[in-house]
């Protein structure tokens, strides 16, 4: 119905959806709503909020419920298909219960029974017939059609527009008689090529004529059928506006039309239309708002698809469209910004060099690798004081390179992880430690072999712990640390990975170990050494004081092995970055415990008190203790 397809233009115009219907309670009003609310329904343009039916006869008990159900729908629109006499009736009900602020769009049936059963492919001569039925006279045949009054009265359709489509009627039959004229005998579209006698002329015969008829009015109007015989409709669209004066007017904001060529168009000046005194602006009628992007459409069980709740997009979901029905999953390195309207790429985390903990663990690893180096400085510059050589020379200065390796291998653990700083960084942490842990076992070895050798008959035994076995040993119990690395590094290397699981927000760049089997022997190696070291260094503890250092390396084996003994758990529950952070927090307080507990009192001595660094003091069991 081309009627129907003009108030759903106009409703898609003005961004209505949620409109109540009305109709009249005879063929004209049904059908016109049923086609209403399937068309409404395939277009998707909006949904009912109520459908009812108008009494014929105006009765008074139905129309105030009917008004009643507008006044509480929230639809601020209403769709009305009926007679002009039953209009009257509904709005004196809807004046008398205050019912204000809804909008009206009729579609207003203004024939009588007998129109309404005119055959359908002569639509226009409704409007011919709705003119006589009105009292309307026809042409005497006298007029003048060469005189300006004549043509103003008859061919002005400015606002004439039932005679306007009399006008088109009267030009149509005149169009098809003219082609049923031009009919060829035995050339006819009917039966045995005959044609049609206008002496004798049938409906039907007529009806085909009309059926091709295809013309344009000299106001540029298109005039022919589609194949369900409607003829191409032009409606207006009329506004009812108040007048500063107090009066009203209905007067033309727009015009609706379908050609064989455009389809349809929908024209309307929006600034002419007049909606209320408060406001310029046509009011809104939807059920529910629209969803911004960032949400999505939830509908309602039980209610109309145009009744809906708009839900949040999930983290790592977006919508970008206005009432999107579902939320889209960000690509795998991005995530939803935090309107959750697009994807930003995912923040990248690593403990790095410029943040403040990186600058931290930095300068720390440096200072301790700063310390070593002091250290050593000290021990060589003192070289051939007492405190230096009964306390193994060569020893300490291996011990005290390897501390440095300790420190400074707590770098590696810094920095976006690549391929080679993965390799590189456990390897050089494995091997570093056990070359300090090595050193000080055969520290604490050759401290309980000269004093075994000191006892009668047990000097043979410093035969196996002369500097050539002391370096032997380190190499040896070092090697078998590099092997490890190696068989590790060969069957399972670690590697830099993008973890996306523990923040979903964040890519964290972290370095898998790859074996967990070769990272835990790597691991309990170092332990085993400490380990045997601090038993050794205990059994050594009261051996004499100013000679022995067993209690320094008992008590820097007991940090040492305090530390690592932590790190297991910290680390295994450490996610991201901070699992670095807690391997170099360990590293370097293994490493500043042996550097503090094994050397702070040596320098102490070597420093502030020289008077002590004598063989007489070291070698006196009346002096003074450590």
């Amino acid at each position: 119905m081309p009627l129907v397809r003009a108030i759903l233009n106009i409703l898609k115009h003005l961004g209505w959806s949620w409109v109540g219907l009305l109709c009249i309670d005879n063929d004209y009003g049904h059908d016109a709503a049923r086609t209403f609310q399937s068309d409404l329904a395939q277009s998707g343009l909006g949904c009912l909020a109520y459908f009812e039916v108008l009494p014929w006869d105006n009765e008074p008990a139905e129309l105030q419920r009917i008004v009643t159900v507008l006044k509480k729908s929230s639809a601020g629109v209403v769709v009305a298909f009926g007679y002009g006499r039953h209009a009257v009736g509904l709005m004196e009900e809807v004046v008398k219960q205050n019912v204000t602020g809804l909008q009206w769009i009729a579609g207003v049936a203004w024939s009588s029974h007998t129109i309404l059963q005119t055959p359908r492919y002569m639509p226009f001569l409704r409007g011919f017939l709705e003119w006589v039925d009105a009292g309307g006279q026809v042409c005497t045949g006298q007029e003048d059609l060469a005189t300006a009054e004549t043509i103003r009265t008859f061919l002005d359709v400015s606002d004439l527009r039932l005679e306007y489509n009399v006008y088109k009627a009267v030009y149509a039959l005149a169009h098809a008689l003219h082609d049923m004229i031009q009919c060829v005998p035995g050339r006819g579209p009917f039966t045995g090529h005959s044609c049609a006698s206008l002496q004798t002329i049938k409906p039907w015969q007529l009806v085909h004529y009309l059926e091709k008829i295809n013309f344009t009015t000299s106001f540029g109007d298109q005039v022919l059928f589609d194949e369900n015989g409607d003829a191409l409709p032009i409606y207006d669209v009329m506004n009812w506006a108040w007048l500063p004066d107090g009066s009203t007017k209905v007067h033309n904001v727009g015009v609706y039309k379908r050609t064989a060529s455009a389809g349809e168009e929908l024209l309307m000046d929006d600034d002419q239309i007049f909606w209320s005194r408060e406001s310029t602006k046509p009011p809104r009628s939807v059920c529910s708002e629209s969803c911004r992007p960032g949400t999505r459409v939830a509908a309602r069980k039980g209610e109309p698809v145009c009744c809906f709740d708009c839900i949040a997009c999930s983290e790592g979901e977006i919508s970008n469209e206005t009432d999107s029905t579902e939320c889209n999953t960000c690509p795998e390195n991005f995530w939803s910004s935090p309107q959750r309207d697009h994807c930003v790429p995912k923040n990248i985390e690593f403990l790095s060099y410029d943040e403040p903990l990186g600058i931290s663990l930095t300068t720390i690893s440096l200072l301790g690798a700063l310390f070593c180096a002091i250290v050593l400085g000290i021990f060589i510059h003192h070289r051939s004081t007492p405190m230096v050589r009964a306390n193994n020379s060569e020893l300490s200065f291996q011990l005290l390179l390897s501390l440095k390796l300790c420190f400074l291998c707590s770098l590696l653990f810094i920095g976006r992880p690549r391929l080679w700083t993965c390799q590189l960084r456990h390897a050089a942490f494995g091997i570093s430690f056990v070359l300090c842990v090595s050193c000080i076992l055969v520290k604490t070895m050759v401290v309980l072999a000269v004093f075994k050798a000191s006892k009668p008959g047990g000097a043979s035994i410093l035969r196996w712990f002369g500097a050539v076995q002391q370096r032997g040993t380190v190499l040896f119990l070092t090697f078998i640390q590099a092997a490890i690395c190696t068989g590790w590094l060969v069957s399972a290397s670690p590697t830099p990975h993008k973890n996306t699981q523990y923040q979903s927000d964040k890519i964290v760049y972290e370095c898998v170990v790859g074996s967990t089997v070769g990272f835990a022997i790597l691991l309990g190696y170092i332990g085993l050494l400490a380990l045997l070291s601090f038993l050794l260094a205990f059994m050594a503890r009261n051996l004499p004081d100013n000679f022995n250092e067993a209690k320094l390396i008992t008590f820097s084996m007991l940090l040492f092995c305090a530390v690592w003994v932590a790190f297991i758990p910290a680390y295994i529950s450490s996610p991201g970055r901070y699992a670095d952070v807690v391997e170099v927090f360990a590293i370097l307080a293994s490493s500043f415990g042996i550097l503090g507990a094994l050397f702070g009192p040596k320098c102490y001595i070597i420093l502030f008190r020289p008077e002590r660094n004598t063989k007489k003091s070291i070698m006196g069991r009346g002096a003074t203790k450590m």
